[in-house]
């Protein structure tokens, strides 16, 4: 094992390295330098870039094959901080972006999706290693395994609010938000995940208690950390977007703070069980209707398509 080992990591082994930037490329891009990144061999294409893979499979072996300094090379590069607008000669000339002229555009993995709401709200855990953990999940779920019965509690305290890598993984029931966004079984080798996209996956940001739960915590940081609606709609979108609200998506969500006021108004009842999801303890004192309607508001943030995109 030792030779094997020694053999593949071996100067004169190139291929190693190549595959690996070119994985890592791939999921900070979306589109790998060589496209059939299962194949390296006679059947598989020739890399757009051979002199920046070739440099960057140096790079790594002369790095100690250290994966964070890659990450951090790729990710502050000209290349990764392009828009990913493109013009209508890119459209023509290259719509595959294989000329990386611009960033691609791209949903999130399974994992990240849930890792981003939760961080968005201040929730996510942040501790490394340690046994798999065990988030929300509708109940049922795992009725029809046999030799035993199994049931499923989810965790309490910090372990619910680990990063979504440490999910517990029963055979082929993976958790049932990771299979709605596409995540693998495991049954076999997934060298590049398909992407979907669906009204079930919409269905559950909507209604997981995670991204529930996760739009409460952030409502509380946001009542708690800004004075007035106009600088919490700023913070919100910062936390969640990355950037400022222009004027018209302020107003879009005034708006909507409106009529969650509104209907939560109307409906005090419906306002204490849409704060009652989650474990996490409530971190404001402001009213239940009022939190309520921030809450349904954060919800809504962490559910559109500039969230849930790498762009």
């Amino acid at each position: 094992r030792t030779a094997l080992a020694q053999m593949i990591t071996h100067r004169r082994n190139p291929l190693t390295a190549r595959v690996a930037v070119n994985h890592i490329w791939m999921r900070h891009f979306h589109v790998p330098l060589v496209e059939t990144v299962f194949d390296f061999g006679l059947n598989g294409k020739t890399p757009t870039h051979p002199e920046l893979l070739d440099w960057l499979a140096v790079e790594f072996m002369e790095s100690g094959w250290n994966v964070k300094h890659m990450v951090k090379l790729m990710v502050t590069s000209q290349a990764y901080l392009q828009s990913s607008l493109q013009n209508e000669q890119l459209k023509e000339t290259d719509p595959s972006n294989r000329l990386l002229a611009r960033q691609s555009r791209f949903r999130l993995d399974a994992e990240f999706i849930r890792d981003n709401a939760l961080a968005a709200s201040g929730l996510l855990v942040h501790q490394v290693g340690g046994p798999s953990v065990k988030p929300y999940q509708p109940a049922g779920y795992w009725e029809n395994l046999n030799f035993p019965k199994r049931t499923y509690t989810a965790d309490r305290g910090s372990a619910q609010y680990r990063r979504g890598i440490y999910t517990h993984w029963q055979r082929q029931y993976l958790h049932p938000s990771l299979a709605a966004f596409d995540a693998p079984s495991r049954e076999q080798c997934t060298v590049e995940r398909a992407r979907s996209n669906t009204p079930l996956q919409a269905l559950n940001l909507m209604n997981d208690v995670t991204y529930v739960e996760a739009g409460r915590a952030l409502a509380d940081i946001i009542l708690r950390d800004a004075k007035d609606d106009e600088a919490r709609l700023r913070l919100a979108a910062k936390r969640v977007l990355g950037r400022n609200p222009s004027a018209e998506e302020l107003t879009l969500l005034k708006h909507s703070l409106e009529r969650g006021v509104a209907s939560f108004t109307e409906d005090p009842e419906a306002a204490r069980r849409f704060l009652s999801h989650g474990d996490s303890k409530p971190q404001s004192e402001v009213p239940p209707v009022t939190r309520a309607a921030w809450a349904a508001l954060c919800l809504n943030l962490l559910n559109l398509d500039e969230t849930l995109n790498k762009e």
